[in-house]
């Protein structure tokens, strides 16, 4: 028997190749239970180089900040402030709804708020002490003891209320420039949103656009849209934009994107419905004061044109009747 009969009659041996199988099986089941502990796992190691990436600039950051002498948040470090705090003003002449009011007036940040308690307080003072040199030193007028001190009396609760009216003031003039820009930002946000993109974007989008026809709507809309990205209820975004503007339209804007977006309705849908309301009620609007208009008419024409027109009617015949009664 040759040596290659005896290679092949081993090759072909039962034994032999149950011996090999078995190695064979053997080896992998060993590569596999030790291949994770050689392998190099990429993305494991790039998760952790990020990992210590982020930490490092956290470090970093928090050392720029201790560093620094002032702080990310806007702090007020005016007399006024510190007047208003030494004499507690804040308390004594404590306005709930004053924060409230700030913001439909655009007014924002802790200095508006130390201005607001100082005026309110240092005004009275200023107008009614005005009020009694000037009645009581230059000029009474001829007025008796007890109209003098109603007249300071008014003076110094003009003073106190004066603040008030101002913002009431602010605020009804902001608001009358966001309600005159509003159904046409509706609109294209309703093109926005039906073109595919997503509600911030079409915040962002519109608050870009609609800035040459209302400053004042273009920063609701982009504090929106900073409301969306970091508030976590985003339909507080919604609701603090009615709250700053305090219009019943926008109010409805809010509602409906609120439930479109708990019910999963449509968004376009809502904004169609919603711009529609909303050009409507600039309309109504407009007839309400084209209606009022000849009310508001009347004092004016019977102070200013009525007297006119009785000079020219009755001018003529007068110089007439008297150059007859001469002539006679």
């Amino acid at each position: 028997m040759s040596k290659l009969d005896s290679i092949v009659a081993m090759i072909v041996d039962p034994a032999f190749l149950a011996t090999v199988f078995a190695a064979i099986a053997t080896f992998a089941t060993v590569l596999t239970l030790a291949a994770p502990a050689f392998s190099n796992d990429k993305l494991t190691s790039r998760l952790k180089a990020v990992s210590n990436r982020r930490e490092e600039l956290r470090r970093k950051s928090r050392a720029a900040l201790d560093g620094e002498t002032k702080s990310i948040r806007r702090q007020d470090t005016s007399m006024m402030k510190k007047f208003v705090d030494k004499l507690d003003l804040a308390k004594a002449l404590e306005d709930p709804n004053v924060l409230k009011k700030l913001n439909q007036a655009g007014l924002r940040g802790p200095k508006p708020v130390s201005m607001f308690y100082f005026f309110r307080f240092a005004l009275p003072l200023v107008f009614g002490v005005g009020a009694f040199l000037y009645l009581w030193f230059f000029n009474d007028h001829g007025l008796k003891v007890q109209m003098k001190i109603g007249a300071v009396v008014f003076a110094f609760a003009a003073g106190f209320y004066g603040p008030n009216l101002y913002l009431e003031n602010l605020i009804t003039k902001r608001r009358t420039s966001i309600m005159r820009a509003f159904p046409d930002a509706l609109d294209m946000m309703l093109i926005c949103v039906e073109s595919g993109m997503a509600i911030e974007q079409a915040f962002a989008r519109v608050g870009e656009e609609i800035g040459t026809a209302s400053p004042e709507l273009s920063e609701e809309l982009a504090l929106t849209t900073a409301e969306l990205s970091y508030l976590q209820e985003r339909r507080m975004a919604y609701y603090n934009l009615a709250d700053r503007t305090n219009h019943p339209g926008v109010k409805g804007v809010a509602t409906a994107l609120v439930q479109a977006e708990k019910y999963g309705t449509p968004m376009g849908g809502a904004l169609r419905v919603m711009a529609k309301e909303n050009r409507e009620l600039r309309i109504t609007e407009a007839e309400k004061k084209a209606a009022a208009l000849p009310a508001k008419l009347t004092v004016p024409m019977i102070v200013f044109f009525l007297p006119v027109l009785f000079l020219v009617i009755l001018g003529p015949a007068f110089i007439k009747i008297k150059g007859m009664k001469f002539g006679s």
